[in-house]
């Protein structure tokens, strides 16, 4: 099987990979692409391509649609940056609540004055801040790195709220119990010194942080956005900073509005920009890509539902890409049945538009069948896994 890396990927990823695999710099022959970064919005799909596997959280830069309605799997690596993450949110916590970064520069620009050890005395307090010990922090989403903002804020000695109409059972479990779950966002933005947001971009949630949630807030809130950058409304924000209602911004998204705001922090998206989570990123995106490839399973698709059969023990595994509609079970099944397959296993799958149908058979399918397969209305790709 043929992969392509679209971006440089961590070698602790790749030297997962058998003898099975052959990396080609040509993408178009890929079965499955490798990318961190890179844009593929202008790429034409390669024909062979069936999956992608994104060594991040985000999928801004994968077209999910174009690549489901041609039956590829786009998967991203969810949790395996999270403590990178984490840790610069705390910086972020600390950077805004003391103004170390003013008292650096303030040394910076007096390093040549020989009395700059008396001159600390006095200048030091334009740079004094609070602690953040017994303040309130509020958690917009609880996933894998929201989650764990809010166990290290509660075990620094914060007061934390949080804030998931979606979250997972595993998430839960996660929590440490100091961490007040709530039910309405607004007891955040009423409640909270400090709210910092861990949720995905969609039409949702882009610019939650806007004009009217601002109002909300209380004076002197402290905001902070390691997410998605497009969460927060710019102008608003600039807005309340240069009122005073936001104390300080702290954004790892800096464009030209944001690098240029008043009492803001910005920094070079930094959030995963470590070793370890590039190292975590890729082993999870490698794993998650050769068990599609090798046995069909989806596990963490942001495009297609999840689906785990394990290693088949079959003669052929056969894996069915098709629209979520009645009747395509029956239609699956018929004309297996008509060519004398016997099926000993099967699971389907659906997320919204789009099922999965992943089948075990006691023989493998000839040409002819696999053709009728694909030949059912709705149904985008059919692949012989084994």
């Amino acid at each position: 099987m043929k992969l392509h890396c679209l971006n440089p990927i961590s070698k602790y990823g790749t030297a997962l990979l058998t003898e099975q695999y052959e990396m080609t710099d040509n993408g178009k022959e890929a079965e499955g692409i490798l990318v961190r970064s890179a844009s593929m919005h202008e790429m034409e799909l390669p024909e062979k391509l069936l999956a992608v596997a994104r060594a991040g959280a985000g999928v801004n830069n994968i077209p999910l649609d174009a690549c489901a309605e041609a039956g590829v799997v786009v998967f991203n690596t969810p949790g395996a940056n999270a403590n990178g993450v984490k840790e610069l949110v705390i910086a972020g916590l600390l950077l805004a609540s003391r103004d170390i970064v003013g008292g650096i520069k303030w040394c910076e620009a007096n390093h040549e004055d020989a009395n700059i050890a008396k001159a600390v005395e006095k200048s030091k307090k334009a740079f004094a801040g609070c602690e953040i010990k017994g303040k309130k922090l509020g958690v917009i989403g609880l996933g894998a790195i929201g989650a764990e903002v809010a166990n290290a804020a509660a075990a620094l000695g914060m007061e934390v709220y949080g804030y998931d109409p979606f979250i997972s059972v595993h998430a839960a479990w996660m929590l440490s119990r100091d961490v007040k779950h709530i039910t309405s966002v607004d007891t955040i933005y009423q409640e909270c010194d400090y709210i910092t947001v861990h949720v995905p971009l969609m039409d949702s949630t882009k610019k939650m942080i806007n004009k009217d949630t601002i109002a909300a807030m209380k004076d002197g809130v402290v905001v902070l956005n390691f997410a998605r950058d497009l969460l927060v409304d710019d102008d608003a924000m600039a807005e309340a900073l240069e009122a005073g209602k936001v104390k300080r911004y702290v954004t790892d998204f800096p464009n030209p509005k944001s690098a240029n705001m008043k009492n803001t922090i910005a920094i070079p998206h930094l959030g995963a920009s470590t070793e370890e989570s590039e190292d975590n990123c890729a082993v999870m995106a490698v794993k998650e890509l050769m068990d599609y490839l090798e046995n069909g399973n989806i596990k963490n698709s942001v495009n297609y539902p999840a689906c785990d059969m394990g290693v088949c023990r079959t003669a052929s595994r056969v894996a069915v890409m098709h629209r979520n509609i009645p009747n395509m079970i029956g239609q699956i099944t018929g004309i297996l049945a008509e060519q004398n397959v016997n099926i000993s296993d099967m699971t389907n799958k659906s997320r919204d538009k789009y099922a999965y149908t992943l089948l075990d058979l006691e023989s493998a399918p000839e040409a002819m069948t696999v053709q009728k397969l694909n030949a059912i209305e709705g149904v985008l790709r059919v692949r012989v896994v084994k």
